[in-house]
C-alpha cells in the first residue's frame, strides 16, 4: 500500500502550458444542446463478486472522474482519438479531435455511435478497441495527476472525507494508474466501465453510503448530467484548455455544475462550505437562562 505521506511525484511539478485555445473556421462542432440519446452506453457491465453492504461514513463522499479529472491527459486522449478516428472514417485529425473533445465523457462507443451513426457497427466496434489499446500504450503511458491532487486528496482525506473514482475505464487500468502515481491509497472504491455507466456509478455511492452529503468531480457536460440524474448528488467540474478547444466554468456552470475552475486547489474549502445546506448544522450552545424542552 502507498505511504500517503509522500505521493511518487512531486505537487510542485509543472508542465509547459499549451497553446491557447482559438476557434476553427468551417468546422461544425457536435455539441448537442439536449440530454444525448447515448448517454446510458456503456461496455456490458458484469460484477464477479456481490457489491458492498451499505454503511455510514464519517463526513461525506466525493466522487471523482478520472481523465481530464485527476490525471492530466485529455490532450494525449484526444491526439490518440483523433488519429484512429481519421484513419477509421476519414475525418481530418483535428476536426475528429475537437468532434472527440465536444462528446468527451461519454464512452468512446457512444461518441462514435454519435458521431458516424451511418457507419457499419462492426468498424465502430473496431475503432473502438483500437482506441482503447492505444489508449493504454501511449496515452496513459505518459499521464501524469494534475499538480494539485495529491496534495487536495491528501488534505480530503485528512478532513475525513470519503473518496471514490468514477471512470469510463476499464476497473483495473485505473487502479494501476493511481497506484502507478501513489493516489490509490486515497480511495475507497473504484468503479469503472464494467460496472456500467457514470449514473450507475453514483446510484451505487448513493446505495453504498447513505445519508451523506455526496459530490461528483468531473470535467465533462456528461459528467455533469449523470450528477443531475441521481438525487442527492452535487456536481462539481475542472474546466479545461487545450490546443484549440476550451470548456470554460461558465459553460459548465450552465451544464449544471454548482462550481467549476481550473484548477481543484481549493476543494477543501469549497466542500465545506457547500455540505452545510445538506450536512450537519454547527452547535449552539442554549443561552444562559434559556430554558430547555
Amino acid at each position: 500500500m502507498t505511504d500517503p505521506s509522500g505521493p511518487r511525484r512531486s505537487p510542485d511539478e509543472t508542465r509547459p502550458e499549451e497553446p491557447g485555445p482559438r476557434s476553427l473556421e468551417g468546422i461544425e462542432l457536435p455539441l448537442v444542446v439536449a440530454t444525448s440519446q447515448y448517454a446510458e452506453v456503456a461496455r456490458p457491465a458484469g460484477r464477479s463478486a456481490p457489491p458492498p453492504a451499505p454503511r455510514l461514513v464519517e463526513r461525506g463522499v466525493v466522487v471523482f472522474d478520472l481523465d481530464g479529472t485527476i490525471l492530466d491527459d485529455l490532450s494525449a486522449i484526444s491526439q490518440v482519438a483523433a488519429e484512429v478516428m481519421a484513419k477509421a472514417f476519414g475525418t481530418p485529425v483535428e476536426e475528429a479531435r475537437i468532434h472527440y473533445l465536444a462528446t468527451t465523457g461519454m464512452p468512446f462507443e457512444a461518441q462514435l455511435a454519435q458521431l458516424y451513426p451511418e457507419a457499419p457497427a462492426p468498424l465502430r466496434a473496431s475503432t473502438a478497441r483500437t482506441f482503447h489499446q492505444r489508449k493504454v500504450a501511449e496515452a496513459y503511458a505518459r499521464a501524469r495527476p494534475f499538480p494539485e491532487m495529491p496534495r487536495t486528496l491528501n488534505r480530503l482525506a485528512r478532513e475525513r472525507w470519503t473518496l471514490a473514482i468514477s471512470t469510463g475505464a476499464e476497473t483495473e487500468m485505473a487502479d494501476l494508474l493511481l497506484e502507478r502515481e501513489g493516489l490509490r491509497y486515497w480511495f475507497e472504491d473504484v468503479l469503472g466501465s464494467g460496472e456500467g455507466t457514470k449514473r450507475e456509478h453514483l446510484r451505487e455511492y448513493r446505495r453504498r453510503f447513505p445519508d451523506r452529503p455526496m459530490f461528483l468531480v468531473g470535467d465533462s457536460r456528461f459528467d455533469l448530467e449523470a450528477a443531475s440524474s441521481v438525487p442527492g448528488v452535487i456536481a462539481l467540474a475542472r474546466a479545461s484548455r487545450t490546443s484549440h478547444w476550451s470548456l470554460t466554468p461558465r459553460d459548465l456552470r450552465k451544464w449544471g455544475a454548482a462550481w467549476a475552475g481550473y484548477s481543484l486547489e481549493e476543494l477543501p474549502e469549497l466542500l465545506a462550505r457547500l455540505e452545510r445546506p445538506a450536512g450537519r448544522r454547527p452547535h449552539r450552545r442554549p443561552r444562559a437562562g434559556a430554558k430547555r424542552s
